[in-house]
Parts: structure tokens; sequence; C-alpha cells
């Protein structure tokens, strides 16, 4: 395990060096194969985590939790209205009482404008480690294992490897933009050509468009920002059709009535943006499908896609397992 890790925030993988996230996803690959022939590690044995939910989860609820169980310890899964911050206890106070009795806070708030905020808060006044499992500008460990996966198929080696992040249509909620952007901001520090894709009405952050050209020029990537789903799927090693809401299109996010109707109006005009077969075919012969889940089928992306031989999107959520409980060992584990 990388020591120097330990007591370490995770908020976005932007504050944390090459070398650190080459660690994770090397111990990463270790846990999973002790996994997969049974042997039981206890490295996290009496440690706890606690696990605050402002939304509903699959993969990173379970990924953590599972993650705690098979390493020895336990996590406590919280949602607002089990604790007192739905009385309006301050961020300090929550900080402060969970930091005495646990090991590590994990929260999970994707409200726009407020959530990272809101972790950062949560960050400042805690004594152990702060770890976001997704807010309204990053989802680091998403990001993590996405990297372990794309290493995993391309044999470790990323440079030049081109990838196509693009907006998809969907109904079934305006999604965080914090995945796309935790991608444009990792993948180009692996070398990667990563071309986002979105209708103008959908950007990503500036401030994140900004900073993902700035990685990409320091590491050897690129990163292109195109208007066509085509375009971005042309000649792709991997694709990975993905909605995210419009909030990046005002100037300011309100959440008012006026900027929800906006939103959902904007939305209405690109139900052309789907992943099918025709598009797909653009990319490389054995490209690869990836999705963060869960997947608005028939509308971001076809079953076709989604369930074909190219696809790797169940890969991609097991390594979600595997690097929870790496970033989690590093992070609080036994000297």
């Amino acid at each position: 395990m990388d020591e120097s890790l330990r007591g370490k925030n995770l908020i976005t993988l932007d504050d944390w060096s090459r070398e650190e996230i080459d660690n994770i996803i090397d111990l990463a690959i270790e846990l999973k194969g002790f996994r997969a022939c049974g042997k039981i590690i206890d490295y996290l044995k009496n440690r706890t985590l606690f696990m605050i939910f402002f939304e509903q989860s699959t993969r990173t609820r379970n990924s953590m939790e599972a993650g705690m169980t098979q390493l020895g310890g336990h996590a406590h899964d919280l949602t607002v209205d089990k604790m007192q911050i739905s009385h309006g206890e301050s961020p300090r106070d929550t900080a402060r009482v969970l930091s005495s009795m646990g090991e590590a806070i994990a929260i999970r708030n994707c409200f726009y404008g407020i959530g990272n905020g809101y972790i950062r808060s949560i960050a400042e006044e805690a004594y152990i480690p702060v770890i976001s499992m997704q807010d309204d500008i990053y989802h680091p460990l998403q990001a993590i294992a996405d990297l372990m996966t794309i290493r995993e198929v391309f044999d470790r080696n990323t440079s030049g490897i081109k990838v196509a992040v693009s907006w998809a249509y969907a109904k079934s909620h305006a999604k965080p933009l914090s995945v796309p952007q935790s991608q444009a901001l990792l993948f180009p520090r692996y070398g990667m050509d990563v071309t986002i894709a979105n209708p103008p009405e959908f950007p990503l952050q500036k401030s994140i468009i900004e900073k993902s050209k700035t990685n990409a020029v320091s590491n050897g990537g690129n990163i292109l920002f195109v208007d066509s789903m085509e375009e971005a799927i042309a000649d792709a090693d991997i694709v990975i059709p993905k909605n995210w809401g419009g909030f990046g299109y005002f100037d300011e996010y309100v959440d008012s009535e006026d900027q929800r109707r906006e939103m959902a109006a904007n939305l209405e005009k690109h139900k052309d943006w789907i992943c099918d077969e025709r598009k797909f075919s653009l990319a490389k012969p054995d490209a690869r499908i990836m999705h963060a889940l869960p997947a608005d089928r028939g509308r971001e992306v076809t079953d076709s896609l989604l369930d074909g031989s190219n696809s790797i999107i169940y890969r991609e959520a097991e390594n979600r397992l595997h690097t929870a409980k790496s970033i989690l060992s590093s992070l609080i584990g036994r000297r």
C-alpha cells in the first residue's frame, strides 16, 4: 500500500499524483486477484466507514459497503433522513462527531452548486479521511475504476488510445456532470486522445474544460470538444455514451422553475443523440462500449450494444469494488 495516501482525502483525482493513482490501481488488481482465488484479506478489520447518501446509489453504495465487509471492516449506510442533517446540523458538528467514532467519512451529494462545497466543508472540519462518492463536479471513484478497466483491456498502455465521451439523450433524470468531467480531467493525464461531444445546450463546466486542456498539454494527451456524436466516435477505441444535465449552460444555475423548463425543452431537441449500431460502426472494429450505469437503455444507447460482445460495462462496474477496496485500504488501513 502507498503509505503517502494514509489519511488523505479523495475529492478529486486532480489532487492526486499519477504515482498515487497508479499505486491504487496496482493494489486494486492485486485485491481482484485475491478475491478471484478466494483469499481473505482483513486490511480493515475493526475499521468503520460512515457513508452519507443524499441520493440513491447502486454501484457506489454496494462497492463501498461490500469492500469494507470483504476487508474485515464495517460501513454505516446513512441517509440524510437518518441523521440530524435533516434538522439543520452543521457540517462542523457532523464532521467532528463522526471523526471521533470511525476511520473515514464518504459522502454522495450531487445537488448542483451544493454538493462539492458541502463535501469540502466536511473535509475542512474532519480529522479522518473524507471521500467523495460523487458530487456535482467530480466522481473520482468512477473515473479510477474506468481507468483500471481501460488499462486491463489495453494491457496497461493507454497512450494514444482514442476515447469518445458523448452526451446522449435520456429521460430518467438530469444526470450530474461529474462522470464526464472526471473522465475529461483524468484520461488525458494518461496520454489518451479524448473527444467530448455534446449539443451546445449541454456543455461541461468552463473551469473543467480549461483544466482538462491543461492536463492534456502537461501529460502528452489530447482533448477535443465537438458538437457531433458521429465525429467523436469516428475511429475511437472506446465509446462512452452518457447523458448529463444542462447545468453548465447557464451563467448562474439557481435551480429555478424557468431553468428547469428550459433544460427540459433543450433535452427534447436532441432525441437523435443515441449511440446506435450505425454510429458505433464508425468506431474501430474492436472498439469497446463503456458506461458508468445506470444506462437509459434505448435512449442513451441501444440494448444490442450494451449487451453485445464489444461491451465491457459489467467489467467496469465490477472494478468499482476493487478500486474502492484499494482506496479504503490505502486511506484507512492499518500500518
